[in-house]
């Protein structure tokens, strides 16, 4: 049974930071990549960022570039996101998402960023 588990999510001052943790099980960690996307109500749910399979960072979206680091940890398959001088702009529930078919998401975690 495949479950992606956030957790990290809280409130935060602008200029705060935070990092969100994905814990991943029920499939072969290291096959795939893993993204973080995230929502704010009466939005689409837009993409943050990815991990390739080959731990490589990619596709960061502009609005978090140079604030915000994904990385994974294969020996414990976690995937995290770091992020950096939070803005009110970032407040939004975080998912972690593996890709696939099925494709699978994580159950969210809330981030709140206000004074």
């Amino acid at each position: 049974q495949v479950r992606l588990v956030e957790s990290g999510g809280g409130l935060v001052e602008p200029g705060g930071s935070l990092r969100l943790t994905c814990a991943a099980s029920g499939f072969p960690f290291t096959a795939y990549p893993l993204s973080w996307y995230r929502q704010i109500p009466g939005k689409e749910r837009e993409l943050v960022a990815t991990i390739t399979a080959e731990d490589i960072p990619t596709d960061y979206a502009d609005s978090v570039k140079g604030r915000f680091t994904i990385s994974r940890d294969n020996a414990i398959e976690t995937v995290y996101l770091q992020m950096n001088s939070l803005m009110s702009e970032d407040t939004a529930v975080y998912y972690c998402h593996r890709p696939g078919w099925p494709e699978y998401w994580g159950q969210g975690t809330l981030v709140i960023v206000a004074s």
